[in-house]
């Protein structure tokens, strides 16, 4: 295959999975569906600008200052906790929902066995706004932290050195040369912050509706529950103006991308703190808060016969996690499906990434790239609906069934695969592949004695990372799995939404189980690759 050949075959996958599905959600748009008129659309499109601007403010406080003494400063524990503090992004949200749900209601076993379980009847604090908020805003704060992260590592020493060298203190040189540099990383965070908010399903559908309190995604989940002809319709509406609604988010993560590049120089070193150890017991102290309590109610909720039943040696049970792993239960099947597509999709999307990440340097590649990557830029229920639009004139026998999920995690995840293989391809030495070129060596051998070796350990990263968000995604599939089918995701979810908080509990923390295995997985990958291709490893 030429070059020629290759950089085609790039550009029309990049086509087919990126822009394919936008251009049919545009064009069912502008077909008839048009922007809704629908009040209760405009309050949920409210609602969602809400939780939006809570949400990043919320991130953008803690992550600023969460980088501010792990990235900036140096502390006893500090690669412990940074990692701790990582840690929040990758729990599923309907899982942290749970979670934060038990933590706070009159029934919860673990406040119950400590005597600070509010009184029966009391309002659980977890249902409204601002629990909303917080919650997201826990869980997206580190999406700031490592934007920030991204360019730490850039962060010439020099210029810290040349403000020190001038009589300013460790505080006055990060807060006149260090922050302004950072500035474009906290404006890339707050932009991923509020894309996350605006898609989230998970905490949006676990707590709004108890809440009463519906946004968008909730909204678009329940028209397309309701089948009939304008279903699809209203839901292509819905999620353009989703789409819109992320403009904000998408404008600051571009402008925060064309400012000017940092000067080269020697990696920057955190500076000393005074008191440092004080600053690390209270960000260990947030943490157990924010992960470790709620993680620790979920626990209690589990190990119960039931709710409203404090914990105790008396109460103690494992019977839920047997209900969960029993033969005939729905868990090992959700696993099953969770994992053969969220595998599947990750090897598909790391084969393809390869051939992807050599045809870069032609021009029209990187547009379709830039395109493709727009699905993970936008709101997950935007993919949903673009993928069923896409099947439908195909006879829709794929709408409702596990491999629509799978196509739709491929436009969600491209992404995500591609990144790192893209940024180690892009420091092969080209005069390898002409020598290999020059003795005849076909495209076989070139691939296998030329490009593999190199980038194997960022295409088996890449798809470890989609692999991982993949198996407790809960936007995509809750929109498009159809009857009889589930995935790990919306099990957890089915199940607290039909009142069995326990065996949604103990099916948490199994799905939590899972995600640690497959960080494990991932960690021992991609060793030597540079400092942030996994997330936890900034």
């Amino acid at each position: 295959m030429s070059a020629s050949k290759g950089q085609a075959a790039a550009l029309g996958w990049l086509l087919l999975i990126g822009a394919l599905p936008l251009a049919r959600l545009l064009a069912e748009l502008f077909r008839g569906a048009g922007l809704p008129d629908d009040p209760a659309i405009w309050r949920a499109a409210g609602r969602s600008l809400a939780l939006a601007a809570g949400t990043t403010a919320v991130a953008l406080a803690l992550g600023v200052t969460l980088a501010a003494v792990l990235l900036l400063r140096r502390i006893p524990g500090r690669r412990v906790l940074l990692f701790g503090a990582i840690l929040p992004l990758l729990v599923p949200p309907q899982v942290m929902a749970l979670a934060v749900s038990q933590a706070a209601g009159p029934a919860s076993p673990l406040l119950l066995a400590l005597g600070l379980a509010p009184p029966l009847g009391a309002a659980n604090l977890a249902y409204t706004p601002a629990a909303m908020m917080l919650v997201l805003g826990v869980q997206s704060a580190p999406l700031v932290l490592l934007a920030i992260a991204a360019l730490c590592r850039r962060l010439p020493d020099e210029a810290m050195m040349a403000a020190r060298s001038l009589g300013c203190t460790p505080g006055a040189a990060l807060r006149r040369v260090a922050w302004p540099l950072l500035l474009p990383g906290v404006l890339a965070g707050a932009g991923l912050a509020w894309i996350a908010a605006l898609g989230n399903f998970g905490v949006a559908a676990s707590l709004g509706i108890p809440a009463r309190w519906p946004v968008l995604t909730v909204l678009l989940w329940q028209r397309l529950g309701t089948g009939g002809p304008q279903a699809l319709s209203q839901a292509a509406s819905l999620a353009v103006v989703l789409a819109g609604l992320a403009l904000p988010g998408l404008a600051a993560q571009v402008f925060a991308a064309r400012r000017r590049p940092l000067p080269e120089g020697r990696p920057f070193a955190p500076l000393p703190l005074r008191g440092g150890g004080g600053v690390a017991l209270v960000v260990a102290a947030y943490l157990l808060l924010v992960l470790g309590l709620p993680l620790l109610a979920l626990a209690a909720t589990a190990l119960v016969p039931a709710l409203g039943m404090a914990l105790g040696l008396e109460t103690l049970t494992a019977r839920h996690f047997a209900a969960a792993l029993a033969p005939g239960a729905q868990t090992a099947r959700a696993v099953a499906v969770s994992l053969g597509l969220s595998a599947g999709a990750a090897c598909v999307l790391a084969l393809a990434a390869l051939p992807v990440a050599l045809a870069l340097r032609a021009r029209p590649v990187r547009i379709a790239a830039a395109i493709a990557d727009l699905p993970q830029a936008l709101p997950g229920a935007v993919t949903a609906v673009a993928a069923i639009l896409v099947v439908l004139p195909w006879g829709g026998a794929l709408y409702g069934s596990t491999w629509l999920i799978g196509l739709a995690y491929l436009t969600r995840f491209q992404a995500l695969a591609l990144r790192p293989v893209a940024a180690a391809a892009a420091r092969l030495d080209p005069r390898l592949d002409f020598a290999a070129r020059g003795m005849a060596a076909g495209l076989y051998w070139r691939a296998r004695a030329v490009w593999l070796p190199p980038l194997a350990p960022a295409l088996a990263a890449g798809g470890l990372v989609v692999t991982l968000l993949a198996v407790n995604e809960v936007t995509v599939s809750a929109l498009l799995v159809g009857p009889g089918a589930v995935t790990l995701g919306t099990l957890v979810f089915n199940l607290q939404d039909a009142g069995q908080a326990p065996l949604a509990a103990a099916t948490s923390l199994l799905a939590l189980g899972l995600v640690a295995a497959l960080m494990a997985a991932a960690t021992l990958a991609g060793r030597g690759l540079p400092a942030g291709t996994l997330p936890w490893r900034p």
